[in-house]
């Protein structure tokens, strides 16, 4: 009997730590909403844009494997807040560019890094046999959790995680655009 309970013990921790890791996501996500008025995606979003010199929605859309229904929609919340622009390119005027504002780069100056940005600086800290530990450990708490279909960008945010089989639906709720 002590074996069970012992099992049952450590599946409560694991339960605990996986809560945990989505609360955490979950505050960032709403300070970064108070703190800057944008949601996780509006700021990966925007700082994709201003790292990039010439910039289009589908190009914007690959870059952070999110769906072009998704960016876009970010893109219309990011312009009505003055952070970005929209112009048509000189050498084809089919293509609509997108750069950033001078409010757009304050803002990128002053808010906090992305959650990911610390976990990636931490986790390349890490040795390559931990590392892989980790991957295996994860993947088969998705395996578990039946949650291997679900497609999922490497960005940490919250909110619903597009399904493989249905890749076009958008990936976040209107209210984290």
């Amino acid at each position: 009997m002590t074996n069970n309970s012992q099992t049952t013990s450590v599946c409560d921790h694991v339960l605990i730590a996986i809560r945990r890791i989505i609360q955490s996501i979950d505050l960032h996500s709403k300070s970064l909403v108070k703190q800057f008025g944008l949601t996780g995606p509006q700021l990966i979003i925007l700082k994709e844009i201003s790292q990039s010199s010439e910039i289009t929605a589908s190009d914007l859309s690959r870059a952070i494997s999110l769906s072009q229904a998704t960016v876009t929609g970010i893109i219309d919340r990011l312009e009505k807040k003055g952070l970005i622009s929209r112009r048509q390119s000189a050498r084809d005027r089919r293509r609509t560019l997108i750069e950033t504002t001078s409010s757009g780069d304050f803002l990128l100056e002053t808010a906090p890094p992305l959650m990911q940005e610390s976990f990636i600086q931490q986790f390349s800290e890490m040795q390559s046999w931990e590392q892989h530990m980790i991957l295996s450990s994860l993947n088969r708490l998705v395996d578990m959790m039946g949650a291997k279909q679900i497609l999922a960008a490497p960005m940490l945010t919250t909110g619903p995680i597009e399904p493989a089989q249905s890749s076009t639906h958008n990936s976040f709720t209107k209210s984290q655009r």
